[in-house]
């Protein structure tokens, strides 16, 4: 998630405010006991610090929980630990979450985050082949530096506060063959004048791999056959 991103998650779930610590590699070679002095009580002011099982802190990850419990019962703030979150026999990280989207396995990634991933970005000009084609396509430019493995996605796209059923190309497009790596967008239910708009892209199924087709007719028809195939989908899902 991109900051804008995290912010205005913690909006939607009710957080009154945010305070973010910039890291540099000045605050990375911090001590966890000068870590806690500045940060937690100096500039926050803590009452209460809740931190993950995992988490570490300070210099070369050396403070751990218990530590920072000690620290707290010492300086007067309460210090407590969340227990990891678990699907079905394992636990849900950041790590996990961000392995299933590089390998495309979007639909595994959002049962983990209970929502579909999703990356936000501009709308740019392109080439036009995707008109040219009979799809026109909105061509992203993401501000997520975390991308699902390139292929063809059914997706669902924002704009504003409207979703639309979508298929999206995430590569190269091979058949084309300029080596471009892009992010391509066709609506389902219609051509939208969308340069310069904002929109998000959430992705719900990987439907294929990139491939490389004998000509444009073949892969015209093969866009055909994603359409159909993203409509099926939604009409399951009763998107």
């Amino acid at each position: 998630m991109t900051l804008d991103q995290k912010l205005e998650a913690f909006e939607r779930a009710g957080v009154d405010g945010v305070v973010v610590v910039r890291f540099s590699l000045e605050v990375s070679r911090w001590e966890p006991e000068f870590f806690v002095e500045t940060v937690l009580i100096d500039w926050l002011r803590v009452s209460e610090v809740w931190v993950g099982a995992n988490f570490l802190f300070g210099r070369d990850r050396s403070g751990t929980f218990t530590l920072l419990r000690a620290l707290g019962e010492d300086r007067g703030f309460r210090c407590e630990k969340i227990d990891p979150v678990r699907y079905k026999d394992f636990v849900v990280s950041s790590t996990r979450v961000r392995h299933l989207v590089a390998e495309g396995r979007v639909d595994e990634a959002g049962a983990l985050l209970g929502h579909h991933y999703f990356i936000d970005g501009e709308v740019v000009h392109g080439a036009g082949r995707g008109r040219a084609l009979g799809f026109p396509t909105a061509n992203l430019q993401p501000t997520n530096e975390l991308l699902p493995a390139n292929g063809i996605y059914a997706t669902m796209v924002a704009i504003g506060t409207t979703w639309h059923r979508a298929v999206t190309s995430v590569g190269v497009r091979p058949t084309i063959g300029d080596g471009q790596f892009t992010v391509e967008t066709y609506l389902l239910d219609g051509s939208y004048d969308l340069y310069g708009k904002r929109l998000r892209v959430a992705f719900v199924k990987y439907l294929r791999p990139e491939l490389k087709f004998d000509g444009l007719t073949p892969l015209q028809a093969q866009m055909a056959l994603d359409c159909a195939e993203a409509e099926t989908l939604f009409a399951q899902m009763a998107v």
